[in-house]
């Protein structure tokens, strides 16, 4: 199965990461237009990206310094798959270790995705270390 994994690190503490990356007010300031849900195992998130992309997951791995959605409602070849965050504490910040799998295939959706994640994921660090919220709609642009 193919999976799109990152490894990148962010200059702040393991604490101000997670809290990017999963509270409602973190996840939308950087990936989601909105977020509700709370990281505890078995919890359900809820994912806003406009008009008919309301999606959601239930945390499935909740552990330290580790969170693990599954999508139960999303887009079709998203439903099944797993986005986590393990965050390691260093020298010079928290190495983030991320992965989106459980993909079925490699579809041209799967390689604009693996795109997205990478452009998503520098906002998570820009937000982090230097405050900066993009706009939703500019994301992908930043």
């Amino acid at each position: 199965m193919p999976e799109i994994r990152h490894r990148f690190l962010i200059r702040a503490g393991k604490e101000q990461v997670f809290e990017a990356v999963s509270t409602p007010e973190g996840l939308s300031s950087w990936w989601t237009a909105t977020a509700e849900g709370t990281p505890i195992w078995g919890g359900t998130y809820l994912f806003g990206f406009g008009p008919e992309y309301d999606w959601r997951a239930v945390v499935v791995t909740r552990d330290d310094w580790v969170l693990e959605w599954e999508f139960a409602e999303a887009l079709e070849d998203w439903v099944g798959t797993r986005v986590g965050f393990t965050l390691l504490e260093g020298d010079e910040g928290t190495e983030v270790h991320f992965w989106h799998v459980g993909w079925v295939e490699v579809t041209p959706h799967f390689c604009t995705t693996s795109f997205c994640w990478a452009m998503y994921l520098r906002l998570l660090k820009r937000l982090v270390e230097f405050g900066e919220v993009v706009p939703y709609e500019a994301r992908l642009e930043a």
